[in-house]
């Protein structure tokens, strides 16, 4: 089986996470490559990550952002492995067997299609909003799934015959829920799925105010998703069968209407060093209720 490592990098230094690929792919050098694709990164970027032009197997530097989506599935023009290791930049490799885990994996079951390898949070950053989040909502903690809904595109393997015939939906061009809907598509064509114990760590130091306004951007696709044929994907989020059930009760008003009288509330414990997910929720839930 040979393996692409695939990063598709936005204004980020990848440099040691490519230099600790590369040393544990040493031993499998005829059998695995690395592939960057830079999507228009901010030229103090690409001029770091420069570096890596003879230590990769390619480095495509875009001129202009195509999202990241489309970025994903243009790795299938550069991949020559049977399977493609998709990792975030913003991660660092948490395991000296990192690679032989996932290598070992697939290995043992050859008639799964796609595995996932969990993460984990930068201790660093632990207390963060964002990354509270992460460990109560966003991480798996058993050994093993079957479970597709906890595919996340931070790091996850896929047979590339089968993400060549299923690729991310390349409309979806902004934050949030792209890779819920690749999950589901998966899915829904009876790709076979493991997600298992082999997390890297995910270095995410966003504040209370960035993580509020991505979630802004994610609520927004979910909008245009409920709006397209790629409904069905997304109607059984939580968030999307709590507004459906508000707004059948005709009760949207009054949930707003008592929102916004809470709000300075809710955001001043957003703001603070002990965030309540259950706020964030009421917050979401009102951000979806003011669109649809």
């Amino acid at each position: 089986m040979k393996l692409s490592v695939c990063i598709p990098v936005y204004d980020f230094d990848v440099r040691q996470l490519v230099f600790d690929l590369k040393k544990q792919i040493e031993p499998y050098s005829a059998d695995a490559e690395i592939i960057l694709i830079d999507d228009a990164s901010q030229e103090k970027f690409r001029n770091l990550n420069q570096e890596l032009s003879d230590h990769v197997n390619h480095f495509i530097v875009l001129e202009e952002n195509i999202g990241r989506s489309r970025i994903r599935n243009l790795f299938l023009e550069y991949a020559d492995g049977d399977f493609l290791l998709f990792l975030d930049c913003d991660v660092q490799i948490d395991s000296p067997q990192f690679i032989s885990n996932y290598l070992k994996i697939e290995n043992e079951n050859p008639e799964t299609d796609v595995f996932y390898g969990n993460f984990k949070i930068d201790q660093r950053f632990k207390r963060t909003f964002r990354n509270r989040y992460s460990e109560k909502r966003e991480i798996f903690h058993e050994e093993r799934s079957s479970d597709f809904s906890l595919l996340k595109t931070v790091n996850f393997m896929i047979r590339k015959s089968l993400f060549s015939q299923f690729k991310f939906d390349e409309k979806l061009l902004h934050y949030g829920y792209e890779d819920y809907v690749f999950a589901k598509v998966l899915q829904a064509n009876e790709a076979t799925f493991s997600a298992f114990q082999n997390p890297i760590i995910h270095v995410d130091n966003s504040s209370a105010s960035e993580f509020l306004l991505k979630s802004q951007t994610a609520i927004e696709t979910l909008v245009s998703l409920l709006n397209d044929p790629n409904r069905r994907y997304v109607q059984d989020v939580k968030l999307v069968k709590w507004a459906l059930k508000i707004k059948k009760l005709h009760a949207e008003k009054i949930f707003l209407v008592s929102y916004k009288m809470i709000s300075k509330k809710i955001f001043s414990n957003l703001y603070s060093d002990d965030p309540k997910i259950f706020f964030f929720d009421l917050f979401k839930l009102n951000e979806l209720l003011k669109r649809l």
